[in-house]
């Protein structure tokens, strides 16, 4: 299985793509889509910058073929308006994806840095180094990529699980749910 991971921001927007096979996984391709220095947009173009990463992930997904993805959860941080600008960006990533037909998971950084080095405090350098080792890159990736990459490495060890989860825990909330109501069927 060929899958997509997505570090979503608004200035940088890092990917990685990998595949794997049985418990084994093969590096594909990672990089980055930058909406700064684009000729003919200006910094403060929010709508021309959101077509920029709407349309790189779009030409990622053509060019790799991913039958999955998985893109980092956004957390409120110290100011606001960076989280609001953030949540824009990775709503036009999920947009692309969804476009293109990809079922799309998503993780916490937390939950990626877990599945990577083994807690949830590493620095960027830890991730870059450990995505390197697990997928025998000949150099660090960049930051932004190395995370992207790490959003893959983690669907591709804990997606099937956290797929059963989800089905059984929707599940047994209708379930719950009905009976709450004070319906049987």
């Amino acid at each position: 299985m060929r899958i997509l991971g997505i570090d979503p921001g608004l200035q940088t927007t890092g990917f990685g793509v990998v595949e794997r096979e049985g418990q084994q996984l093969r590096y594909v391709a990672c990089g980055t889509i930058r909406t700064t220095r684009t000729p003919g947009v200006e910094l403060g173009d929010l709508p021309a910058r959101l077509k920029i990463l709407y349309e790189g992930i779009g030409e990622v997904i053509t060019r790799y073929q991913p039958e999955s993805a998985s893109v980092e959860i956004v957390f409120v941080n110290v100011n606001p308006q960076s989280t609001l600008l953030l949540g824009q960006a990775r709503g036009a990533a999920i947009a692309a994806l969804v476009m293109h037909g990809l079922p799309v998971s998503e993780y916490t950084a937390l939950q990626m840095k877990k599945a990577i080095t083994g807690h949830g405090r590493a620095a960027k350098e830890q991730i870059q180094e450990m995505v390197k080792r697990m997928l025998h890159l000949p150099s660090l990736p960049g930051p932004d990529a190395a995370d992207a990459l790490g959003m893959a490495i983690t669907h591709a060890h804990a997606g099937h699980v956290m797929d059963r989860l989800a089905q059984e825990t929707s599940l047994q909330r209708r379930q719950h749910a009905l009976y709450k109501g004070g319906r049987t069927y």
